[in-house]
């Protein structure tokens, strides 16, 4: 995952320029339907789905270390893309790319990503 938002794009450029920008103090994962320079689309709702926080380790390349288990009691569609933000809802997009495989959420399930299985490479 390598696709820095609009926001993020801002929020380092200041930063490089010692404007000092409030950074995120946790990242929440999501899943969606798609995915813009401007943050995810396609958020499921009213399917039990909640999005899940990111613990990330690695030096450089970032990759998550635990498990994230996104559960849903209800069809959610095919879901296509993953996004990272600032908030356990609502908040700011930080990076959005595509899964490598799209989920099918024709009722309830679980999609799981294995430890080491998110990773945040420098652009």
């Amino acid at each position: 995952m390598s696709h820095l938002t609009d926001y993020s794009r801002d929020l380092l450029a200041r930063a490089l320029c010692g404007r000092l920008p409030a950074l995120p103090t946790a990242v929440y994962a999501a899943l969606g339907t798609g995915g813009t320079a401007t943050g995810l689309t396609g958020e499921p709702t009213g399917t039990g789905y909640a999005r899940q926080r990111a613990v990330f380790n690695g030096t450089g390349a970032q990759s998550n270390a635990e498990s994230l288990r996104f559960v849903f009691t209800a069809a959610a569609g095919t879901l296509t893309h993953l996004g990272l933000f600032d908030a356990a809802s609502g908040g700011n997009p930080l990076s959005v790319a595509p899964l490598a495989q799209p989920v099918s959420m024709t009722g309830p399930g679980t999609v799981t990503l294995a430890p080491d299985g998110l990773s945040v490479l420098p652009d």
